[in-house]
């Protein structure tokens, strides 16, 4: 995904996104903003979707505790396990995040619990519902 990762990149510095790291063809970024984070994820799919790549997003918010150009927490993996959940050219959010972007304008449909491996409990996880008609313009 070479050529998609400049777009990423580009799409991380448009909205204010730091990244954090490249896991295989994944991107683990964080955001001051959980409505930059969503936005900037919707922004990610849809210009990739161009190029013929689908990519599956996830979004958690959380404490992470920066190390250097690294972060951890339990926020990260439950982040990872939330991406892991989506489908491609979604964008998938925990409640966590959902209920923080209430009132952004942005609306969810419910996906339902969903244990997340490694993480205690059931997660509640939501996808952003995108409007199609604007994608392109």
């Amino acid at each position: 995904m070479p050529r998609g990762c400049s777009v990423v990149r580009h799409q991380l510095e448009r909205f204010g996104g730091r990244e954090i790291n490249t896991a295989g063809d994944g991107f683990v970024a964080m955001f001051t903003s959980p409505t930059a984070a969503v936005v900037c994820a919707d922004a990610i799919v849809v210009a990739v979707r161009v190029l013929g790549i689908e990519v599956r997003t996830g979004i958690h918010v959380g404490e992470v505790e920066v190390r250097g150009d690294d972060v951890a927490g339990l926020a990260v993996p439950i982040c990872a396990r939330v991406a892991a959940h989506a489908g491609l050219s979604q964008v998938l959010v925990s409640s966590t995040a959902r209920d923080i972007v209430a009132g952004s304008r942005r609306r969810f449909a419910d996906r339902g619990e969903h244990e997340l491996k490694g993480v205690p409990g059931r997660w509640q996880l939501c996808t952003l519902v995108r409007d199609e008609a604007a994608i392109g313009r």
